[in-house]
């Protein structure tokens, strides 16, 4: 502005600028500013194809083809002919999986994301169903939903990111939903129903009447059931109705201790039919839930008081490969030995045949599992106790375990460090809860007073030492050993850790499940088996995309849409040999 105003007015705008400038004035000049248009409340807001803004590459296009490829034939049976027209059951599929595959669970939440997030919208095909109908869903197709998650892993078997021919197999606790306060115990029920047959025997002998002593009398080695107390109680009852009125007050006080006893007993009966309720819901279990009678308590890693308090739970026990969930199942044992066989023979259920290879920790190791497996022709790589500490030299070293101990198969016999032999004299058996019955074979030495060696041998101050082996658990230890110390063996035990953990890691901390939301363990098997299939896409998706980033030759790169193109016409055009598999 000064250098293009006149000469004459320059002489006085240089002392305006000086003015200004010394007194930190500023002049304010309006500038022109030229915003887009903005109009939310106009007639046509969004594109005429709401997908226009979903990616190519994005994950919901992968869920939308792989559930059209599903065979969802049984769903149809679950709805009826007449009312009402339900949703279709392949949409409301479609939006739980990838409801899921968000860390959404709350049919609530899937409610509001199908009215603001635009994948819901187009998923759904703007239909919007309220969280009551979803859970509806969610229920009604529990016992079908298990037959589409082989589906999905037989899908993932023929495009070659499973073989089903190994099982890593590892276990975790999840809570269940019921309060922890809700505990009923084995032995607190067992120790409170023998008092209670205490004083049904004592009240009977007090009644004087001769029915309720003869009942007394033939049930003194017979345990009283409900049943038998009712009919007492209802004679008792009959033959004072049959007893003429009493007439001074010595007879009515009698026959009010009578009523009074009659009414104790139908306490007892009542209280003796649910403590039996208690033993038949328990089962072979020590305790449930009363809110949640399908779930157990035990202890679990998540302990925020670090007091090792108990609370109702369920066994997770999932096999994976290649960080897909291939199988699932839940069991009330706490300890991990005990669910293996049924474990493996859920396995052979679903996909007609068992896993060639099985890897599992040390928790899984036991003689019952190792024949179980070696029956079927499995290659057991399952790790027994001692296992890595076999592998030590101070372990090695030891003369006086059982392990290093030498033994002479012709004989029978061992020989301890001293040279003495050991010989056979007696056997053992013991039987696992399963029904499983082993042998032990006990050894006892010589003589052992005076031995320089019996410091570290044996340690008690009379008798000579005694061992009990295992013949035939220490014959599998040994072909485990082999197997694990093979250059597969190695390979196996490099990846276990980052097989069934990572998806153990990826499920309770990157995608919040660590808690059931439903009661019963057949809801929880269905909420489970919505999560594995939402995990099992999620991770496909992911490895599609990563395969796609990858170079197919030395300079080029694979688009990503083209990978996905490629998954989904794999999918439409084995749909139907992966259909009749899983049949």
């Amino acid at each position: 502005f000064f250098t293009q105003s006149p000469d004459f007015l320059k002489p006085g705008l240089c002392y305006v600028v000086k003015f200004l400038y010394l007194y930190n004035i500023k002049i304010k000049v309006m500038q022109r500013y030229h915003f887009r248009p903005y109009s939310p409340n106009q007639t046509i807001l969004f594109p005429q194809r709401i997908d226009k803004d979903i990616a190519e590459s994005d994950p919901v296009r992968l869920i939308s083809s792989i559930v059209e490829s599903l065979d969802l034939s049984n769903f149809r049976r679950l709805y009826k002919e007449r009312g009402r027209s339900p949703y279709n059951p392949k949409m409301l599929l479609k939006v739980v999986i990838y409801a899921y595959m968000n860390n959404i669970y709350s049919c609530r939440r899937i409610e509001q994301a199908l009215k603001r997030d635009i994948h819901f919208i187009w998923l759904a095909a703007y239909e919007q169903p309220d969280f009551i109908t979803i859970n509806r869903f969610r229920n009604r197709v529990k016992d079908e939903i298990n037959n589409v998650f082989t589906q999905l892993v037989l899908l993932l078997s023929a495009k070659g990111l499973v073989s089903l021919d190994v099982e890593y197999i590892d276990g975790t606790k999840i809570e269940s939903k019921a309060n922890k306060y809700t505990f009923v115990w084995r032995k607190t029920v067992e120790k409170n129903r023998a008092k209670l047959m205490e004083k049904i025997k004592v009240l009977l002998a007090q009644v004087d009447d001769a029915i309720a002593q003869d009942k007394a009398a033939d049930k003194e080695t017979v345990s009283f059931t409900p049943e038998t107390l009712t009919e007492i109680a209802d004679e008792l009852r009959q033959s004072l109705s049959e007893q003429p009125a009493p007439r001074n007050k010595e007879e009515k006080e009698v026959v009010r201790e009578k009523k009074k006893q009659v009414k104790q007993l139908e306490k007892m009966r009542d209280k003796l039919s649910e403590y039996n309720n208690h033993l038949e819901t328990l089962g072979e279990r020590n305790s449930y839930s009363k809110s949640d009678p399908d779930a157990t308590f035990m202890r679990m890693k998540e302990d925020a008081m670090n007091n090792g308090q108990t609370k109702p739970g369920y066994n997770l026990q999932i096999a994976t490969e290649n960080q897909f969930i291939t199988d699932f199942g839940f069991f009330h044992n706490p300890n991990d030995t005990g669910t293996m066989i049924p474990f493996l023979n859920s396995f052979s259920d679903r996909y007609g045949h068992f896993a060639k290879e099985a890897c599992a920790d040390s928790g899984y190791g036991s003689e019952e599992n190792y024949s179980f497996m070696e029956a079927h022709e499995m290659k057991a790589y399952v790790k027994y106790n001692f296992f890595h500490k076999e592998q030590k030299r101070a372990f090695k070293n030891d003369i006086f375990r059982i392990e290093n101990l030498y033994y002479n198969p012709e004989g029978d016999y061992f020989v301890c460090p001293m040279g003495q032999h050991m010989e056979r004299v007696g056997v053992s058996h013991g039987k696992t809860d399963s029904g499983y019955r082993t042998e032990s074979v006990v050894y006892r030495a010589g003589y052992c007073q005076g031995c320089p060696l019996r410091w570290g041998c044996y340690k008690k101050r009379k008798g000579n030492r005694e061992i009990e082996v295992n013949h035939r658990l220490m014959e599998y230890k040994r072909k485990v050993r082999e197997r694990l110390t093979s250059e597969r063996g190695l390979k196996h035990r490099s990846n276990r850790p980052i097989e069934p953990e990572a998806v153990f890691g990826q499920m309770k901390y990157n995608m919040h499940y660590k808690r059931f939301r439903h009661f019963g363990k057949d809801k929880v098997t269905m909420d489970f088996a919505f999560f594995a299939i939402a995990f099992n896409i999620k991770k496909m998706a992911a490895k599609v995309l990563k395969q796609g980033n990858m170079p197919t030759n030395g300079r080029q790169y694979m688009p990503l849409t083209s990978s996905y193109t490629r998954v989904l016409g794999f999918v439409w055009s084995h749909k139907a040999e992966i259909m009749k598999n899983a049949a």
